[in-house]
């Protein structure tokens, strides 16, 4: 379907929703539920049908055809930026004068993407979902939001104050003792020769925005740190980020002094901390001391007409000043968005439906005009954003080189403390410190600068917030609707085409506070993994995946404004925990998930990262920038594409390997088993063939006395024939024999376990026994009473005499009487 076709192209009567009650149970998450439904909804970027879905997460795009869930255009609510209801979009080249009118939906991102919904035309949907949008993309209270509702799961938080008491003692070098840590750190003894852990602040009574715990110089009483928080805005005194235990170099950070505007106002407490960061270097020398001011000259100077301002290097003990005219907060937000327009307008596919290569048809090849491109260029430049990137990486950089190469200490600040400085100094953290580089180190960065010192979340991402003025901790206030984002230059909302909206068609305006901060320090991380890829133990997507969730708010480590707040209203209980999410991703994965770099090695790089400044140029962040807009080229390269695939290739084999061993060790027990079994029938089979030939031996015996009593002997089983094998067996004794020394005597029968034997036994018929010659013999050979006189039974002849006993004729009297011989009974 075309980007700017006619509805009356779709059949209507083919389109299946997927419920037209809600139906949605297999896509959605734990405790989120739909709120209201739009269906045979169509997302214009990629001319899908669907069904759009408001739950009280996000906005959920599920395929028509494929049932599936369509990752562009499903986004968490708290990651709108803001929504547009009345767009026009610009016509398409070779388009019809008529155009239909649309029931279109724009929705903007914080995370890079510009979505376009197209409703059915004559329905009431779009009026639907955008007011379940006006009432939930922007809570009143903090509480609505969704992770509130989903609660911590198995996503369990543990205390992050503990968490940054061990951070402190890794510094220390001390080692970390869970169960007393807050006992020491409360008794002060927790210390080294430089530094040591206060917790002045432990009822944020010194500074609400500052973590409960700080580590100060040694030297510096608390009476003291209280009276120099007296002389820093907000309060915010100078405090240690990160020390180098070897050298007793620091990283120190606060918010601008209170100079005033003649910049001539002073405070001995303050010149006395900022001095003890600058402990004695191990050669006797005083060391020196940076203090950076990330803003523009000017900008510090204007600041004294409220108060502010900045320090005077001659007030502060061999020391220096450096203004790195890094942009403020708003400067950043402009830019931003910006930078989004650009690669929405020049990707594959834009958000319109259109790709940039039909919107710029003037583009040919072999030395046509290229005035488009170049116009594309120059947005780029004008965006800034590059630029800005720029110089929070240089400035980074030149604060942790002269840790690093001159052991010397820095003392950051900006206006307030809270923004550019903690960009500046958990960059330069993250330069220094191999442990920061990794998982667990990257945590505790972001743990220590970003929320124990307080960045202001709620205000960035625009989400509500405990009140400084509320009357309780359950109060919560509504950042106000000061200001928007430009809109992007493919479109224009009625009216004057203004950003802002005084009809009400564009919600979802930002506050003025707002500001990609955050975003802006991770796509500073992501260019160093890209000059040192092997220095990182995560990759590109780690980070991708983590500023998504810190953008959804789906858990609780990044609400409110400070550490003080998330403590008031128990955030750390009642919300699952980022850090836990990403663990369990990680773990489910093994070591060949993608959240693991598989270039990283350690070794290479185990001191301090020193980039020079030459390399500090950055590119379009791919893998977040690009996604939208430019999916395939947004993927990683080729070379680690194919080593990742190489790597899970192997790890499939190295799993299939360790299964085939699993199964051959089983194998050989059983084996083992099976031996052990087949030792125990042999013996029983040789028990068996003992007592068989004794058997044998007894049953001849027996057999040749009732022969001698001239009695025959015929063996049969319970069918009609006879078995001929047993008689043939009893005949021949050497062939018994021959088949139990054998094994095989089962082989040679062949008899049914079922069938019952007989054995008769009957005497001959009467006669005189010398009228048998055959009888005669076996008299003569066995009988001992035969002799040449005749036979010597007594009461003669033998087996002629009649018996009481039924089918037996033979004297019994005289059988008693016999003598058997142990001849009879011979051992072969």
């Amino acid at each position: 379907m075309d980007g700017a076709a006619s509805w009356d192209a779709l059949e209507w009567t083919k389109i299946d929703p997927v419920s037209r009650g809600h139906g949605m149970e297999g896509f959605l998450l734990e405790a989120e539920e739909v709120i209201v439904q739009g269906h045979g909804v169509v997302l214009l970027n990629t001319k899908e049908a669907g069904t759009l879905s408001v739950t009280n997460f996000r906005l959920l795009f599920v395929n028509q055809l494929t049932q599936g869930i369509i990752e562009l255009g499903t986004i968490p609510l708290a990651t709108i930026e803001k929504f547009t209801d009345d767009v026009k979009l610009p016509s398409a080249p070779r388009q019809s004068d008529k155009i239909q009118p649309r029931e279109l939906l724009q929705v903007i991102g914080k995370d890079m993407r510009i979505i376009l919904f197209d409703f059915r035309p004559r329905t009431m949907q779009k009026h639907a979902v955008v007011d379940a949008l006006r009432k939930y993309t922007k809570p009143t209270q903090l509480w609505d939001l969704y992770t509130f509702s989903c609660g911590p799961s198995k996503f369990s938080n543990a205390n992050p104050q503990l968490r940054l008491l061990k951070e402190y003692y890794r510094l220390l070098g001390k080692n970390f003792l869970h169960a007393s840590s807050r006992r020491q750190a409360e008794s002060l003894s927790v210390s080294n020769k430089c530094w040591r852990i206060t917790t002045i602040n432990s009822n944020y009574t010194l500074c609400p925005t500052y973590p409960s715990a700080l580590l100060v110089p040694k030297s510096i009483s608390d009476e003291e740190v209280q009276q120099a928080s007296a002389f820093r805005a907000g309060r915010r005194l100078p405090a240690i980020s990160w020390c180098n235990p070897g050298t007793g170099a620091v990283l120190a950070r606060s918010s601008q002094p209170l100079v005033g505007l003649m910049m001539n106002l002073r405070n001995d407490a303050d010149e006395k901390l900022v001095a003890a960061l600058c402990t004695e270097m191990i050669d006797g020398s005083r060391r020196k001391l940076y203090i950076v001011d990330a803003r523009p000259r000017a900008n510090a100077l204007a600041n004294g007409a409220k108060g502010g301002g900045s320090e005077s290097s001659s007030n502060y003990f061999q020391s220096e000043v450096v203004f790195l005219g890094i942009g403020n907060i708003h400067v950043m937000r402009e830019s931003l968005s910006r930078l989004r327009e650009y690669v929405d307008t020049n990707g594959t596919t834009s958000s319109d439906g259109m790709s940039s290569f039909l919107r710029n048809g003037g583009w040919t090849l072999g030395g046509g005009n290229l005035s488009s491109m170049s116009a594309s260029v120059s947005t780029l430049g004008v965006s800034g954003w590059l630029i800005h990137v720029q110089s929070v990486l240089t400035g980074a950089a030149w604060i942790a080189a002269r840790v690093a190469l001159e052991s010397a200490s820095v003392l950051v600040h900006c206006s307030d403390g809270w923004d550019r400085t903690t960009q500046l100094v958990s960059l330069a953290g993250l330069m220094l410190d191999p442990y920061y580089r990794t998982f667990k180190g990257f945590q505790a960065l972001v743990e220590k600068d970003w929320l124990a010192f307080g960045h202001p979340f709620s205000d960035r991402m625009g989400i509500p917030t405990v009140s400084e003025i509320s009357s309780g901790p359950s109060e919560l206030s509504r950042q106000s609707s000061l200001g928007s984002l430009s809109g992007s230059p493919m479109w224009n909302t009625s009216g004057s085409g203004s950003s802002s909206s005084t009809s009400g068609s564009t919600h979802g305006q930002m506050s003025n506070n707002y500001s990609p901060i955050f975003l802006q320090w991770v796509d500073c991380v992501a260019q160093l993994l890209r000059l040192y890829p092997c220095a990182f133990e995560f990759s590109s997507t780690f980070l991708v995946d983590f500023l998504d969730c810190v953008l959804s708010c789906r858990f609780g480590n990044f609400l409110c404004n400070s550490e003080k707040e998330r403590q008031q209203i128990g955030i750390s209980d009642v919300c699952g925990c980022l850090w836990m999410y990403l663990a369990d991703l990680r773990a489910s994965g093994g070591s060949s998930h993608v959240h693991f770099n598989i270039f990283y090695d350690p070794a290479k790089h185990d001191g301090p990262l020193k980039p020079p400044a030459a390399t500090l140029a950055p590119t379009i962040w791919p893998q977040f920038h690009l996604r939208w807009s430019c999916p395939s080229e947004s993927q990683g390269g080729e070379l680690e594409s194919q080593w990742r695939a190489l790597s899970k290739n192997y790890s499939e084999l190295a799993k299939a390997k360790e299964m085939a061993e699993l199964r051959a060790q089983d194998l050989k027990i059983k084996m083992s088993s099976l031996n052990a079994e087949l030792q125990k029938e042999k013996q029983a089979g040789y028990s068996a063939l003992a007592i068989a030939k004794r058997a044998c031996r007894e049953s001849l015996a027996i057999r040749r006395a009732l022969q001698s009593l001239g009695c025959k002997v015929h063996v049969s089983n319970n069918g009609e024939n006879p078995i001929d094998q047993v008689n043939a067996l009893l005949d021949k004794r050497e062939n018994l024999s021959h088949s139990f020394r054998r094994d095989s005597i089962a082989s040679h029968q062949q008899l049914d376990e079922k069938d019952d034997f007989s054995i008769t036994i009957s005497a001959l018929e009467d006669s005189p026994i010398s009228d048998d010659p055959k009888i005669n013999r076996v008299c003569e050979s066995l009988c001992p009473f035969r002799t040449r006189e005749g036979c010597k039974w007594p009461d003669a002849n033998c087996a002629q005499l009649g018996s009481q006993f039924v089918e037996l004729k033979a004297d019994f009297d005289a059988f008693d009487r016999l003598s058997i011989y142990e001849c009879y009974f011979g051992t072969d």
